[in-house]
């Protein structure tokens, strides 16, 4: 079953964050995965939360998403991440019928 990881993310440092853009695709790609919103409009509706930057990835399934996660691919480009925004975030299962 697909899984979603879907997260806000506060940049502190564009800099960084745009060398981290540039690093991380191909190791979410390796992994399965793929961007269905990378940044973009947020339009306003009647909810009190302001998000910043969403981001949303899809992964086939919660292992892919994990090796994903836990790679020593990623470790690199996750502390650039690290150093240059705050996340908040939240995995999510896709819907089977």
């Amino acid at each position: 079953m697909a899984v979603y990881s879907i997260s806000n993310i506060t940049v502190k440092d564009w800099d960084t964050y745009r060398e981290y853009m540039e690093k991380v695709p191909p190791v979410i790609e390796k992994y399965g995965g793929k961007y269905l919103v990378r940044g973009g409009d947020i339009l306003s509706d009647d909810t009190s939360w302001h998000p910043e930057r969403i981001v949303i990835l899809e992964f086939p399934n919660i292992k892919q998403m994990n090796d994903f996660r836990n790679s020593e691919e990623y470790k690199p480009v996750a502390s650039l991440r690290h150093k240059a925004a705050d996340t908040e975030g939240f995995v999510v299962s896709g819907y089977e019928e």
